[in-house]
This record gives C-alpha cells, sequence and structure tokens, in this order.
C-alpha cells in the first residue's frame, strides 16, 4: 500500500468515524441559540464540545469516509480522492471563513474549528493529491502483495 493509498484510508476511517460519532447525541454539546442564523429547524450542537455538526454535515462526512475507503484500494483512485478533497475542503474552509456562508446558507455549521478542520485536510490533501506519487521505477520495482516466487 503507497502513502497516498494509506492516507485516502486512514482520511476515510477519520471521516466515518466523525459521522458516527455525530449522530449520537450523548457527545454534542448545545449551541447558543446566538451562534446559529439559520431559518431551518435542524439539530445542531458541538461534536466534544469542539466540532459544529448536524445531521446534514455527518451525512457529508459519511460520504467522504466511504469514498475515502473506496478509493485506497488503488493507486489512481487514491490521487483522484486527495485532488477531489483538496478542492471540496478548500471551498468549505473558505466559505467557513466568511460571516454569510459560515453555515452554507442554512444547511450545515462550517464556523469555528470546521473551518480550521477544513483548511488544514485541504493543505494535507493537495500534497497526498498532487506533490506526492511514487515514481514508475518505485512502482515496476516492488512485486505484486499476491505474487508467488517461483524456483528454477
Amino acid at each position: 500500500m503507497k502513502r497516498g493509498q494509506l492516507y485516502a484510508f486512514v482520511t476515510g476511517i477519520f471521516f466515518l468515524s466523525l459521522s458516527i460519532l455525530g449522530f449520537i447525541p450523548q457527545l454534542q454539546h448545545p449551541i447558543n441559540a446566538i451562534e446559529v442564523h439559520n431559518g431551518l429547524e435542524i439539530q445542531l450542537g458541538y461534536l466534544f464540545g469542539l466540532f459544529p455538526t448536524n445531521p446534514v454535515l455527518n451525512t457529508v462526512y459519511a460520504i467522504v469516509g466511504i469514498l475515502g475507503l473506496v478509493s485506497s484500494i488503488g493507486l489512481g483512485g487514491s490521487r483522484f480522492y486527495g485532488r477531489g478533497l483538496f478542492q471540496f475542503f478548500g471551498v468549505l474552509a473558505f466559505l467557513g471563513s466568511l460571516e454569510p456562508t459560515n453555515t452554507f446558507f442554512g444547511f450545515m455549521p462550517l464556523f469555528g474549528s470546521n473551518a480550521v478542520l477544513y483548511g488544514l485536510m485541504s493543505v494535507v490533501s493537495f500534497y497526498f493529491g498532487f506533490i506526492d506519487s511514487p515514481g514508475l521505477l518505485e512502482i515496476a520495482v516492488e512485486p505484486p502483495e499476491n505474487a508467488i516466487a517461483i524456483e528454477k
């Protein structure tokens, strides 16, 4: 497993875990009414008292996590996943840092520590999507994991 594939796998596990834990109400702390400026009646809370979350955001995390697990199967898919996460989380970090769009127009909270998390994920995803790529010689020299040695 290459580093890009490992990154996609670990990222998938991380976001799938955030999604599952976000649906557990005992792990959420309520958000003050002053902080929420949306017209929708969506359950909001801080996961572990740190990350603002709601069911829509938990669903997005689940999709990102499942895509990470699926893309970790191949090297090309994991690089494509890294490139996609760079763009996706870059946009979310930018929207989360602006006051009018920090709740994604009332659907999911992008403000606070979520914006910081998205910025960090965007930078790391840029590295694994665009910079860290094994050379052809490195790929060609390694035998497949399921190869059987043939003796002469």
